[in-house]
């Protein structure tokens, strides 16, 4: 994918808003607040990257989707109507998505890794899920969560059932590996191995990735940066860039 900002313009990265944890009351303060940091960033943004886990669960059924978000889904359908373009990858909690974000919001909505290149300024984005030398399981389940005939399965369930159980799930994980999310591993941060493997294989200036909850900026042999976006719960992380630099900001610190 190649961009080429107009004068004056930039590109802004976010990532893992998990809207709908911990609690109603709680995601809704954190929608406002995201909805408030896409009205500061319109001013000057020609393309947003939503690098997944926006949602805590999301599973579109042919006419269904989970309810609520209307904020956020309403901001990003206005900035889309105003010529901003969304581009939405799928994270590990909302990788169901087959069709209503494009249609709705005219997003590009990326389901795996993929080279970006901004004014000459190489990228690899993607959320960060099932990558590097790190949780054997949850590879095994994400074939699983992508196969068409388990989808179809899950398809068959009544929403009310099918959304209340993968809720229950993803909190229970969530409660299972919250400290775990907040501690830097040092050399055995599984994604910046990641990207120092693929720096291997061939040159870019930035590894990008969500997923791992803890803002990172960390250096990739002797001209590349891996940088990890955070989170919404506790951090409130964001990625700018002008298209010359790429910065780590933090938004309402």
């Amino acid at each position: 994918m190649n961009i080429k900002l107009a004068s004056g313009k930039k590109a802004y990265f976010a990532s893992d808003f998990h809207l709908g944890v911990p609690s109603f009351e709680k995601s809704l303060e954190r929608e406002r607040k995201i909805v408030r940091w896409l009205d500061m960033v319109s001013k000057d943004a020609q393309t947003i990257f939503l690098v997944g886990d926006l949602f805590d669960f999301w599973f579109e059924y042919n006419t269904v989707v989970p309810k609520g978000f209307t904020r956020f889904m309403g901001k990003l359908a206005e900035l889309s109507d105003r010529g901003i373009e969304l581009i939405i990858f799928t994270g590990n909690h909302d990788l169901w998505m087959f069709g209503y974000l494009e249609q709705e919001l005219n997003a590009k909505v990326i389901k795996a890794p993929i080279d970006v290149i901004i004014n000459n300024y190489s990228m690899l984005i993607g959320h960060g899920d099932g990558l590097g030398p790190h949780d054997k399981g949850y590879k095994s389940l994400k074939k699983i969560f992508t196969n068409p005939f388990f989808q179809w399965c899950f398809h068959r369930l009544h929403p009310n059932f099918g959304i209340g159980l993968a809720n229950y799930w993803s909190r229970k994980s969530r409660a299972q590996g919250h400290e775990k999310e907040q501690e830097f591993l040092g050399e055995d941060e599984w994604l910046w191995t990641y990207a120092k493997k693929k720096e291997n294989q061939k040159h870019r200036d930035l590894y990008l990735f969500g997923h791992r909850h803890l803002p990172l900026d960390l250096k990739v042999g002797e001209n590349s940066r891996y940088v990890n976006l955070g989170e919404w719960i506790n951090n409130y992380t964001y990625g700018e860039f002008d298209g010359q630099n790429f910065y780590l900001n933090t938004f309402e610190a």
